[in-house]
């Protein structure tokens, strides 16, 4: 029950009012009760009804926290120490006085009674003596989308007893002079005393015997709007928000939430969750109301949330979001005595709404150094700088502007040097940790979650800190050389012929979200099988029947929390495909399936188990002629249980499968008939399949072809290999590997005609459009249907379209 009714339980019904219960407080209460308090009683009041659970409770008033102030005589008093600060005296003393004349004065007597009148409601209402609560302060310009005071007062939680808790009143009136918000006030040009503090008074919701965290209404990094990114710790939720915990990191697709049966949850990350924050003692007597303490193991591998829940809190998400009306900023906690979740805060997300989305700025590496480290990249950018190792926010003073401050987690105590960093390294911390949000709000590249920066990076360090790769952040060794540029997407042109990208990593697919592209040519399950899976699908298929002992211990010690190995591989495979038929959802997205060779799959874990020895594997057993083998059947398998998952399960039926080196028509016959036998049937659900065009029966025989697939794209590099007879690595042939030849341009042509002739629709997946304007031109002028290129190179190759189709 999120609150009741509390008749006669109010002092007035004016602004005099010392005390408001959470449902007689709405959104135009901001100036009352601060924003944190006007948000709460705002959903209990109107969302309520639509299922959000919000706990009930009551809020102190600014009046109140006026009255204080009058009655302890402590206007002039902080008036005087301000102008000290004015005259040269230090922060750290100011606020350090300041807040000792709080803590040193009593509550007027009324204010006390209306405290403790509404708590003794409050128990009555939940039936418990003396109820812990949780004491949160509310400044009144507190989370607006103008101005945001959030995370610099303090919260206190699992409050108990009336004197525990005028105690914690007076507590969370002192934070309103910590050094930051001090810090903040003058910075902004906020008058300290025309700013007051509400407390708010929340029924403590038990997430010490479960989890919590936070939750935005979009990708926090790129700006995606279409998802809900959900962090979740064990314990109370403030490990996440201070960003003490790695934590686990779930995203909701919106646009399918609503879609009887579907469960598009498109990614899922555990979390190292090394430590939690419980309650002091079983009974809250402890003298600390909370502790943290280490995270039992079984807890650490496993996720703090089933699907079900994080359904649940998406669903809450999109109700508050369009309830607001602009991305959010939420709090949720669950309830381990009664499996509950609830919402214990919401604000407006202040970093994305801000910038201008008809602007994409780029960054790209243009040289590799020694990599140093790795965690959670928060936004796109590259910075260098040298080291600054601060194991205390104690240690600011040492700091020198531009350099990269390194350290083991931050809090709103290192903001004053954190906007003078060239960027930010982390031991700890995920996407919604303190050192991410103020990170990315203040423009700074940062890397979170590193483990061990701290211990890693040394004072004076050269170093280049890159967001730009991906999800995972990397810290390198050295200056190393980047571009950056502005893409003014206002100026892409329209064209007639698609222009598609070519996608690797899943978790640099939001970064693009706002190019106008016509979807994606190619997603390579490689690239995903290298780099988040790292093991042979065999292997894991057969893990029972290893008998090396040191690849057993390899593949445990990648698939923590899971028995099935073989669903550790479909998991990861089917999040990673889920995300970038995401970003560009309903616009297709073409899957290709696996097109390792034997050497490449020899090298994953376990692989050497499985792959024969070849003298030419680029000719080998590669693409199609695996899918129907006995050696991989089994793991073609996996790979069609994952595109089932994403299409049939998350709903994401943009996606389209595509299938490479195709040698014969048998071939894509035995092919087509494996897929069936793991309900992959072409023309269900809308299910296409494509091929590669890249050996020369399939420009032979394309409208044969074209009986099987739905479509075709050309493998340019391949195709011109196997034409002119060249092998594309070979240095002392590389004058003829010519894509431009005469003989693949001619098979170009004569695989569109063909295509044509049978309806089917054509694309190129190469490099060579992205490098040589030409050869785009001459893709166009021969009726191609669509290219597609990287993402940097998009706008170029647009413009080169657009161009070329004013001129034909």
């Amino acid at each position: 029950m999120a609150s009741g009714s509390r008749n006669g339980s109010r002092n007035g019904t004016g602004d005099g009012d010392l005390v408001r219960w959470f449902e007689d407080i709405t959104a135009d209460d901001t100036d009352v009760v601060g924003g944190k308090n006007a948000s709460l009683g705002e959903m209990i009041g109107s969302l309520s009804a639509r299922g959000v659970r919000v706990p009930g409770g009551f809020a102190t008033t600014a009046h109140a926290y006026r009255a204080f102030l009058e009655a302890a005589g402590l206007d002039d008093r902080i008036r005087e120490r301000i102008d000290a600060l004015h005259e040269g005296a230090t922060l750290s003393d100011v606020g350090r006085d300041i807040r000792r004349m709080f803590l040193d004065a009593e509550l007027p007597q009324p204010l006390a009674d209306a405290v403790r009148d509404a708590y003794r409601r409050l128990a009555e209402h939940l039936d418990r003596t003396d109820p812990d609560v949780a004491v949160r302060s509310s400044a009144t310009a507190e989370d607006l989308p103008e101005a945001s005071f959030a995370g610099q007062q303090e919260t206190f939680l699992n409050i108990t007893g009336e004197a525990a808790l005028l105690d914690a009143c007076r507590r969370c009136y002192a934070s309103l002079f910590t050094d930051r918000a001090i810090s903040y006030r003058e910075h902004n040009g906020f008058d300290h005393l025309k700013v007051a503090l509400s407390v708010g008074v929340q029924q403590m919701v038990r997430s010490d015997l479960a989890g919590a965290g936070v939750m935005f209404t979009l990708d926090t990094d790129s700006g995606f709007p279409r998802v809900v990114l959900v962090n979740a710790s064990w314990g109370l939720g403030e490990s996440v928000v201070s960003g003490t915990v790695d934590p686990d990191e779930y995203q909701v697709f919106k646009p399918l939430l609503d879609r009887d049966g579907l469960d598009p949850v498109i990614s899922k990350r555990a979390g190292g969750k090394e430590t939690k924050i419980v309650y002091g003692g079983a009974d809250g007597s402890d003298a600390s109301p909370t502790v943290t303490v280490d995270t039992p193991e079984e807890q650490r591998a496993a996720y703090v949330l089933d699907d079900r829940d994080v359904l649940r809190l998406a669903r809450w998400a999109v109700e508050i979001e369009n309830h607001y009306g602009r991305p959010m900023d939420i709090e949720w906690a669950k309830d381990g005595r009664t499996g509950d979740l609830h919402i214990v805060q919401a604000r407006p997300e202040t970093v994305q709404a801000r910038k201008h989305t008809a602007h994409l700025r780029s960054y790209e590496l243009k040289e590799h150094g020694a990599p140093l480290l790795g965690g959670l990249a928060v936004g796109d950018a590259i910075a260098t700088g040298k080291v600054c190792n601060l194991r205390d926010a104690q240690e600011i003073d040492r700091f020198e502007p531009g350099s990269v401050l390194v350290t083991g987690v931050t809090d709103p105590d290192w903001e004053p040097i954190m906007k003078r960093a060239a960027a930010i390294v982390t031991d700890h911390g995920g996407r919604t940790s303190h050192a991410a949000i103020v990170s990315r709000e203040l423009g700074v590249a940062a890397v979170v979650g590193t483990g061990d920066a701290t211990g890693t990076l040394t004072d004076g360090q050269e170093i280049t800190v890159s967001c730009a790769e991906g999800e995972e952040g990397h810290v390198y060794e050295g200056f190393l050389d980047f571009d950056e540029r502005d893409i003014d997407l206002d100026q892409v042109p329209d064209t007639t012929t698609g222009v598609m990208l070519n996608i690797a990593n899943p978790s640099a697919a939001f970064r693009w979200w706002r190019l106008p592209a016509d979807g994606v040519g190619l997603a390579r399950t490689e690239f995903l099988v290298n780099n988040h899976i790292k093991i042979h699908p065999m292997a894991l298929v057969h893990y029972a029947d290893l008998d090396d002992d040191a690849v057993r211990r390899r593949i445990a010690d990648l698939t923590p929390g899971y028995d099935d190995k073989a669903e550790f591989f479909v998991d990861r495979l089917a999040y990673g495909i889920a995300r970038i038929a995401a970003a560009w959802w309903p616009k297709p997205v073409i899957v290709r399936m696996s097109d390792f060779k034997t050497n490449e799959y020899a090298r994953l874990v376990g692989g050497q188990s499985f792959e024969p020895p070849e003298e030419n594997p680029m000719l080998g057993w590669r693409g199609a002629s695996r899918y129907y083998s006995e050696g991989y059947r089994e793991g073609f398998g996996l790979e069609c249980r994952a595109i089932r998952r994403v299409r049939d399960t998350m709903g994401l039926t943009n996606t389209v499968v595509m299938i490479p080196f195709c040698r014969t028509l048998d071939e894509a016959d035995q092919v087509l008939t494996a897929m069936a036998e793991h309900d992959l049937v072409r023309g269900r659900n809308g299910l296409e399949v494509y091929v590669m065009a890249e050996i020369p029966s399939n420009i032979i025989l394309a409208e044969r072809f074209a009986e099987r697939f739905d479509g075709f794209s050309i493998g340019s590099n391949d195709l011109t290999q196997l034409t002119l007879g060249v092998d594309r690595d070979s240095e002392r042939l590389s004058h003829l590997f010519d894509e431009r030849d005469p003989a693949v341009t001619e098979s170009i042509r004569t695989l569109i005609e063909a295509a044509h002739r049978a309806g089917r629709k054509v694309g190129l997946c190469g490099q060579r459009p992205s490098d040589d304007p030409d050869f785009a031109r001459l893709l166009v002028a021969a009726g191609i249907d669509s290219m597609s290129v990287t993402p940097d190179s998009f706008l170029r190759v647009r413009n080169n379209v657009a161009e070329v189709e004013r001129e034909g």
